[in-house]
């Protein structure tokens, strides 16, 4: 099948399959003589495996890690579950710091309660003020995150 083919066999762009491609985690497919690439059902199944992990905010390095155990059969799942185990805790992680914004954001919220000229309005001059100091809670955690986004880290 030719690369627009996978792309709607697999709701995925073909920018996104030649990304991956070039990130190692599609092998490359053969080639017509007119140089157009050919795709086959392996393709597919591999692509939907990397969609399913990426649904699960799987970052490229996690998806990395899980295909060379599923490309090895013979050997334990023991590298898959520390993996899942690791992306738990970031979600954990994640799930924490989204609590502590939604905290933040509450009492800012509550800061305002009435229709007010926006010189006294209570959440234009708490964020003004918020400036002035470091945010409470981080929002990214950097190692898995910024992966997660193609940032690089883990």
């Amino acid at each position: 099948m030719k690369i627009g083919d996978l792309a709607q066999a697999s709701a995925t762009g073909v920018e996104t399959i030649r990304y991956y491609e070039r990130q190692g985690l599609l092998p490359a497919p053969a080639r017509t003589a007119g140089n157009f690439r050919v795709y086959d059902e392996a393709h597919l199944e591999r692509l939907r495996f990397i969609r399913q992990c990426r649904g699960l905010d799987m970052s490229l390095d996690e998806v990395r890690e899980l295909l060379a155990v599923r490309d090895a059969p013979d050997a334990d799942c023991g590298a898959a579950n520390r993996v899942l185990d690791e992306h738990i805790g970031h979600v954990s992680r994640r799930i924490r710091e989204l609590r502590a914004l939604e905290r933040q954001l509450k009492a800012l919220r509550a800061s305002c309660a009435a229709v007010q000229p926006s010189g006294d309005c209570g959440i234009l001059v708490g964020l003004s003020s918020a400036l002035e100091r470091p945010v409470d809670a981080p929002l990214r955690s950097a190692r898995h995150l910024g992966a997660v986004h193609g940032q690089g880290g883990g």
